[in-house]
């Protein structure tokens, strides 16, 4: 059934889910959400699996007039919304009834937010999946970012017997200076001085950031005078940290699939998301942690994301 349509789309609105997962040998990336966190939690704020498919908002929201009655949930980076140019307020629940206008304005803090909407958005799947990647023109809505007058449809849902909302304590904050945590490795041999500089220094995020990586700016980050600067091109996972031959930090993200430059570290896949509310110009500086350490801090983001899910539930 058709559920909003687009007045106005934002600078780069697109649909996404859980990600593409199977087809990097074709060349096809992961994509997806890149803060899962909060694209998860915008899901359970309205009732739907975890998994099911929204729309990502960067920097600028759209306007969406609604054609149907639904709950909503915008969580992520911190953005003014109004409903009917009432304001509302993120990370809860809002019910919305046909003739009803939704804005996502102006930005304060972050950079992507993410909107759910009852029973999910009903894009065809491609490859599993119904996320985009606009760079094959696959999946999504038409395989793009989304345009004014397109129509939006949603899958079957139920609406919520009382709104959700999230409690203060689980909301993320956004800062300028962010701390990443990150594995040595793979190829962390090919450095000495640099490995110390990269986890000792402060870099800060270049205009050239997108869901493909960020490349990053500060001091040279040197491999060993007796190795070479690039290897033969292997498969590369969201969080590697290539050291390209400027020396300059590239954060590869969901849009890469293979990569011909050393990996002096990889950031652990919980902090994906804090990447994902990262500016051009907010600065970045790492910490090094071991496999295990970053296995508990994935074990214990389930936990929390069980813990709103058995809240919600029970309400």
């Amino acid at each position: 059934m058709d559920t909003f349509l687009v007045l106005t789309p934002g600078s780069f609105t697109t649909v996404q889910d859980k990600g593409r997962f199977g087809y990097q040998h074709l060349g096809i990336p992961i994509s997806g959400a890149l803060d899962t966190y909060a694209y998860r939690i915008a899901n359970l704020l309205v009732g739907n699996p975890e998994d099911s498919a929204v729309l990502e908002i960067t920097v600028v929201g759209p306007h969406l007039a609604f054609m149907k009655e639904a709950d909503v949930a915008l969580t992520g980076a911190e953005m003014e919304m109004t409903l009917n140019f009432k304001p509302v307020e993120s990370w809860r629940s809002i019910r919305v009834e046909p003739g009803d206008m939704l804005n996502i304005t102006t930005l304060k803090s972050g950079c992507r937010g993410y909107l759910a909407v009852t029973g999910g958005l009903a894009v065809p799947k491609v490859t599993g999946s119904r996320s985009t990647y606009v760079g094959g023109k696959l999946g999504g809505y038409k395989g793009r970012l989304l345009k004014k007058g397109d129509i939006i449809q949603s899958d079957q849902g139920s609406l919520l017997d009382s709104p959700r909302q999230l409690p203060e304590s689980w909301i993320p904050r956004y800062f300028e200076e962010n701390l990443l945590r990150a594995i040595p490795g793979p190829q962390d041999d090919f450095f000495d001085e640099g490995l110390e500089m990269l986890f000792t220094s402060e870099f800060t995020v270049t205009a050239k950031a997108d869901r493909m990586g960020y490349r990053l700016q500060g001091p040279a980050i040197r491999h060993k005078h007796n190795v070479k600067k690039s290897i033969i091109s292997e498969p590369t996972i969201p969080g590697g940290i290539q050291i390209p031959a400027d020396n300059q930090p590239i954060i590869l993200l969901v849009e890469q699939t293979v990569g011909g430059y050393t990996k002096i570290a990889t950031i652990i896949s919980t902090d994906i998301s804090k990447i994902a509310q990262i500016i051009p110009g907010n600065t970045i500086r790492f910490q090094k942690v071991d496999l295990d350490t970053g296995h508990a801090i994935y074990m214990e983001n389930e936990r929390m994301i069980r813990q709103i899910s058995n809240l919600f539930s029970s309400q």
